[in-house]
């Protein structure tokens, strides 16, 4: 594949945009506010994986193929885990931390399936540091990550390309719900569930200030 030119503006590499963590300044101690799930970045290459799969699937395996169903319901589960998971956020982060794992194993199943593609075809999986593999990283720092970054490859190139950019694309939303996971750990170590929220919150309010007036 060679760099047409296009889209040379560059965003950070492989990186997560996380929730923000509620703070001791913050006026809503129970339930803490939430980023749209739209601007996770995770989401948005789990987003790209499915629209690459729906097409790579419909177009290259046979009707009877179960294999259809079976990788774009794999990608679906990837995306709509991390989806689901950044919405629990707001009531359970063991929730969230469940929901978002539960979308990396979906992604990791999808990228086995396009490994069997490739090797019961004889094609070659491209080494990661490959010239091919390098350029869909380039693209994968670009920001926001959409399919149409990927269109033209998508639609012009051979099937064992299509399914190499796809195993690049796994393995970058892969790494970043990886790191994503890191931090809803640590926060949860950090910050507890709701319930200890909860009690944390009356406690502060009991220990409040007193009226004026009162002993």
């Amino acid at each position: 594949m060679k760099d047409n030119g296009k889209n040379r503006k560059h965003g950070s590499d492989e990186r997560t945009t996380s929730h923000k963590s509620p703070s001791s300044h913050d006026s809503h101690p129970i339930i803490p506010p939430r980023g749209d799930y739209q601007t996770l970045h995770s989401f948005q290459k789990a987003e790209v994986v499915y629209d690459i799969t729906f097409r790579f699937a419909h177009q290259y395996l046979a009707r009877s193929d179960r294999t259809i169903d079976q990788m774009i319901q794999s990608a679906r589960s990837g995306k709509k885990n991390v989806l689901e998971g950044s919405k629990a956020a707001l009531t359970s982060k063991e929730t969230e931390i469940k929901l978002t794992s539960v979308g990396r194993a979906s992604l990791e199943e999808l990228l086995d399936d396009y490994r069997d593609y490739l090797r019961v075809r004889e094609h070659l999986e491209w080494d990661k540091d490959s010239q091919e593999a390098l350029f869909v990283r380039r693209l994968g720092r670009k920001t926001p990550q959409t399919y149409e970054l990927y269109r033209e490859f998508v639609e012009t190139r051979p099937p064992e390309v299509v399914a190499n950019i796809a195993i690049c694309l796994v393995h970058q939303a892969n790494y970043l719900i990886d790191q994503q996971l890191r931090r809803l750990e640590k926060d949860f170590l950090e910050q507890g569930g709701l319930r200890e929220r909860m009690f944390q919150a009356r406690l502060a309010h009991r220990k409040g200030p007193r009226p004026s007036g009162r002993p």
